[in-house]
Parts: structure tokens; sequence; C-alpha cells
């Protein structure tokens, strides 16, 4: 995330904060535009009817801020985020009609949120903060690891991934992920191997591990994730590593790093 000077010093002009409003309910999209009309600083760049949208859009608009509602549609706003590269996270106000768990799980990871309805003042105090985090140096990580977790947090969003989303040209695919075979990590993407047939999404494998059910993915190499579901035998390698060989017939190699994790899966069956 990108750390703004809010205001040049050779004019006192505000520098505008490209913002993007995703909500589904049109409504709510007109109200807030124009309570941000007023705001000199505010420079509505681009609006969203889901999350579905708002992925395909936000790499292309690369906002400062963002106003993202949480019910939605095809996507919801956390799984927005989660789908989001580290690197294009925005600063993020939260649009919500979540109750007092949620609420309480934005307030300890000090990310802001507008509970519907909201009035001006309610507003101006998230866009205060907005900016005070958009001008001080180091935010940009620190708002990701917030972001993290708050994901971890509320109820239903730190479950393992049912499926990912890739890209084919301008089309988003929806991937199950147990149609995956494995997933293999190419520079800055990573392959899909799946039954649908093979797609590219951009996204870290230490992140995508993570969110993976541990019991039906498992990691081999610094290059490979593998369905549990999909090997078919495990031969002996060099050094003590393995040659997971999948039912497809791919052969795909251990590494040591990664032993262990095939160590436990043939200890547990």
């Amino acid at each position: 995330m990108a750390v703004l000077q809010l205001t040049s010093a050779s004019t006192s002009t505000p520098t505008l904060l490209r913002t993007v409003i995703v909500d589904d309910e049109p409504l709510a999209r007109d109200l807030l535009r124009g309570m941000l009309a007023t705001e000199p600083d505010i420079e509505v760049v681009g609006e969203c009817r889901d999350g579905l949208e708002a992925l395909a859009m936000l790499p292309e608009l690369r906002p400062d801020l963002v106003f993202l509602d949480i019910q939605m549609p095809e996507l919801s706003g956390f799984e927005l985020l989660a789908q989001l590269p580290d690197d294009q996270l925005p600063a993020i106000i939260f649009v919500t009609a979540f109750d007092h768990f949620a609420l309480r799980a934005f307030e300890v990871n000090a990310l802001d949120y507008l509970l519907k309805p909201f009035d001006d003042q309610r507003l101006a105090t998230a866009l205060a903060r907005a900016r005070q985090r958009l001008v001080t140096p180091g935010n940009g990580e620190e708002n990701v690891a917030k972001l993290q977790q708050l994901l971890a947090m509320i109820p239903g969003t730190n479950g393992h991934r049912q499926r990912v989303v890739a890209r084919d040209g301008e089309r988003l695919i929806f991937v199950p992920t147990e149609t995956v075979e494995w997933f293999e990590a190419d520079g800055k993407y990573i392959q899909i191997h799946s039954s649908m047939g093979s797609y590219t999404m951009r996204e870290g494998m230490y992140r995508l591990e993570a969110e993976l059910d541990p019991a039906r993915f498992v990691r081999i190499s610094r290059s490979a994730i593998v369905n549990v579901d999909r090997i078919a035998e495990l031969r002996p390698w060099f050094q003590g590593d393995f040659l997971v060989v999948l039912r497809s017939g791919r052969q795909i190699p251990t590494t040591r790093s990664w032993r262990g994790n095939i160590q436990r899966l043939v200890a547990g069956g």
C-alpha cells in the first residue's frame, strides 16, 4: 500500500485518495457516494456491485481506500480480501450490519467499520483514521497483518478454502479445491492442476498452504502442494526423500524441508 502525502507543501492542496465503493445495494452505494462528495480529498474512482466484480476491478484501479460491504452475493467481503495478493491490499473501511462479535473483532484489530445505518459524523471519524494510517510509514505491512488477524477471528472465515479463483484471460474461474490434483509454484503465480483444467492464479504458496485443509492437502516441496486423495503411491527417492506418484501418473519429488509432511502423512495412515 502506498504511503501518501495528503497535502502538498507548495500548494496545500489535498492529494486525492483514490477510493472504491464495494456494496451490492445500489441505494447504499448512492448514499455513500453522496456523503463522500463533500470530502475534498476523496476521489471515487469506481463502484463494484459484489465481491466478484471487485476482484476483477481492484487490481486495475489500485485504490488507496476501499469501503467494503461484508455480506454480498458470489463473493463476500472477507472472501474478497482472502483472494487479493498482500501487495494489492488497500486501506479498508468495512461497511457492515454484522453482530457485536464481528464489531469487537474489528475493534481488537484496530480496523475501521461503519455500522449501517451511519451518519456524517461517524463517516468523518472513519475517514480521519484512514488518512492517518495512509501517511504513517510502515503501515502497509501492519495493515496486511491486521486484516489477516481479522479473518482468523470472524466465525466462518477461518475455515479452509473450498475454492480458489483463477484467471483465464478476462474471465474469473472458480475452481473447487476438491477438484485440484496439485498446485505448482511458478514465480509470482501458481498453476492449478485440476480435473476442470489447468489455470493460473496470482498468490504466494505460503499463504495458500495456510488456508488449505491440511487433512486434504500436503506441501511436499517449495513448488508443490498435492491433494492427498490424488496420491497413488510413494516411492523411495534420494537421501530419504520420496517420489510422490499421483493417480494421473504425474511424479513429483519431495524435498528435504518438507520431508516431514510426507512422513507425518505416512504415520497417520
